[in-house]
């Protein structure tokens, strides 16, 4: 557990690389995480399929051989994706309970790399600086090298090498798709008509925007609020002292959280307590100095303040059409029998079992 939110600090989201599923069709609903307590009474079913050989074809794209080693790659940081967004690293035995979506996730991959084939056909690059500065920010919130290693190991990357190549695949599909969207424009009228016709998935619940700093002990935290009075930096403090990997980077910016989204004392605090005043709160996790900078009550958002998001989402559908009609262009073959492997064993923790995701 990293702080008052249940999450690993999953490097897939950095830079981008995780939005590659944004016109891809939907993932496969993942299983839950079996529960960490659980005896592991049966030998996992293996996870590496058969044929082993990396060089084996189980996909052309436009001509383009994808290879076992390609996919599995991609299956790994998918499957490290999902198990972080519960709270946990990625490990074989996890890894084996993604085994029956690997056909259907075969299909996705292809799909994505027919994206990036019309990218690069394009002219479409990712820019080197950009590739530097991010892949040297996520390493910057890590100590050391082996450090580093090991959370792109629980994130589902076999090393930096292939982290890096993921920030490139993902800048350059992703500027490919956005600059399509840029392409379709759409008038006011429209917008406020699909404003009016879906009026109700622009309802929020409470939110507060809060930064917080956790430290292991109420004179620590203490500590800090008097720092803070005298002066003192919240991002610089939170950099130098909070225990919470997953905001101490961001200067201890949480973000704009749900009501209900956090364990229940902090929950409180967030939405009770006065704004922009450092609080302390105790929870399970320790002493949180928190600043809660605003709230907005649960409602239905205006159409001033979701009409960007309107013109993006109308389009992205476009976008969505056009990209469907260039894909199809190319021929795409899968072998998904090569890739089918024995699923997760049947004795495995149920999914109720799973961690509360709170």
């Amino acid at each position: 557990m990293s702080g008052v939110r249940t999450f690993f600090l999953t490097l897939a989201l950095v830079a981008g690389s995780a939005a590659f599923a944004q016109t891809a069709p939907a993932t496969p609903t993942t299983p839950a995480v079996p529960a960490q307590s659980a005896p592991a009474t049966a030998t996992p079913a293996a996870a590496t399929p058969a044929p082993a050989d990396p060089a084996t074809p189980v996909a052309t794209v436009g001509g383009n051989t994808i290879t076992l080693g390609q996919f599995d790659a991609y299956f790994r940081q998918l499957a490290g994706r999902s198990v972080n967004a519960q709270g946990v690293p990625l490990t074989d035995d996890l890894l084996v309970n993604f085994n029956q979506y690997r056909p259907q996730l075969l299909q996705q991959f292809a799909r994505q790399q027919a994206i990036l084939q019309l990218a690069r056909t394009a002219g479409f690059k990712a820019d080197a600086a950009e590739i530097d500065k991010n892949f040297a920010d996520a390493k910057s919130d890590f100590a050391t090298d082996a450090e580093f290693k090991d959370a792109l190991n629980a994130s589902g990357y076999a090393d930096a090498d292939t982290f890096r190549a993921t920030l490139e695949d993902g800048a350059v599909y992703n500027a490919y798709l956005n600059s399509i969207k840029a392409k379709f424009k759409f008038g006011d009228a429209l917008v406020a008509s699909y404003y009016q016709l879906n009026k109700s998935s622009f309802a929020q619940d409470a939110q507060a925007c809060a930064k917080h700093i956790l430290v292991a002990t109420q004179p620590e935290a203490q500590d800090i609020v008097k720092k803070l009075a005298g002066g003192a930096a919240f991002a610089d403090l939170a950099k130098a002292s909070s225990k919470d990997p997953g905001s101490a980077g961001q200067g201890g910016d949480l973000g704009c959280l749900g009501m209900g989204e956090t364990v229940p004392a902090f929950d409180k605090a967030a939405f009770t307590g006065p704004l922009n005043t450092p609080q302390v709160v105790q929870t399970e996790f320790g002493w949180h100095v928190l600043v809660v900078s605003s709230r907005t009550p649960a409602g239905v958002q205006p159409l001033a303040d979701v009409s960007a998001k309107i013109r993006d989402q109308l389009a992205g559908e476009a976008a969505q059409k056009y990209v469907d009609a260039q894909v199809a262009k190319l021929k795409i073959v899968t072998m998904p029998e090569v890739v089918t492997v024995a699923p997760a064993p049947t004795n495995a923790a149920p999914a109720d079992a799973a961690p509360a995701g709170k």
